[in-house]
This record gives C-alpha cells, sequence and structure tokens, in this order.
C-alpha cells in the first residue's frame, strides 16, 4: 500500500495552517500569500485536493468551509527523518547540530526538552502498564 505524502506546495499550505489551527481558506490564502502572489482560486483548489487527499479535514458552518490539518507537523518530520537518514534520529540531530551554529545555551534548552520529552514518555509507559 503505497502512502500519499504532500508536495512541496502541499507542505506550504500545511506549514501556514499549522500555525492558524481550523481556518478558512481566505485565512490561509491571506497568510500564505500576503501580497496576493498567489489566487486565491488557486489556494482553494490545492486546499479542496488536500481534503480528498485526506491531508486536511473539511467543517462545514452554514457556506463557510473551515479546514484542520490531519497531516501533522510530526507526521512530515518522522517521514523526513526515516527517508534521509534512514530513521537514525541521533545521526538526523548530530547533522542539525553540525550544520548550525548552535551556542551554548540552546543546547542546555535542547537538553531540557529531551528531559522533559523523556520524563513524558516515561509517564505514558507507566499509565499503559
Amino acid at each position: 500500500m503505497t502512502t500519499l505524502t504532500p508536495s512541496d506546495r502541499e507542505l506550504d499550505l500545511l506549514k501556514v495552517m499549522w500555525n492558524l489551527g481550523e481556518a478558512k481558506v481566505r485565512d490561509i490564502h491571506e497568510a500564505l500569500c500576503p501580497g496576493g502572489e498567489c489566487a486565491f482560486t488557486t489556494v482553494q483548489t490545492l486546499v479542496r485536493i488536500m481534503c480528498r487527499k485526506g491531508f486536511v479535514k473539511k467543517r462545514s458552518e452554514g457556506r463557510t468551509d473551515y479546514y484542520t490539518p490531519v497531516y501533522t507537523l510530526e507526521k512530515a518530520t518522522s517521514r523526513f527523518v526515516e527517508k534521509v537518514f534512514d530513521g537514525a534520529l541521533d545521526k538526523f540531530v548530530l547533522s542539525m547540530l553540525s550544520a548550525e551554529n548552535v551556542s551554548p545555551e540552546e543546547m542546555r534548552d535542547l537538553e531540557k526538552l529531551i528531559a522533559k520529552a523523556r520524563k513524558a514518555k516515561q509517564e505514558n509507559r507507566e499509565k499503559d502498564s
């Protein structure tokens, strides 16, 4: 079974939608093309296609449609790590740390985030047991 993945243009829309949450096409269009660089109908067509593909879901209220992303940032990240780094999270993190100019303070912040994520995972495992 082939799993659908968003195109680059669909990812551009998803990034906007991840920030907006549930939104009308007009809101997505304004956030994606604040200077009118793309047509409203183009965005509308892309959102409808993404809905058919299952990347977003639609909720109607009267004559207004609201769209919410179903394809999450976590799914996109996981797919990237799997495709580019063969699922090796450590290689991904080391690559990012090598490519970016990360300050000691930022590394400490990352360590805190990792510790917080570790604690949450442990608590979830204990709940599931």
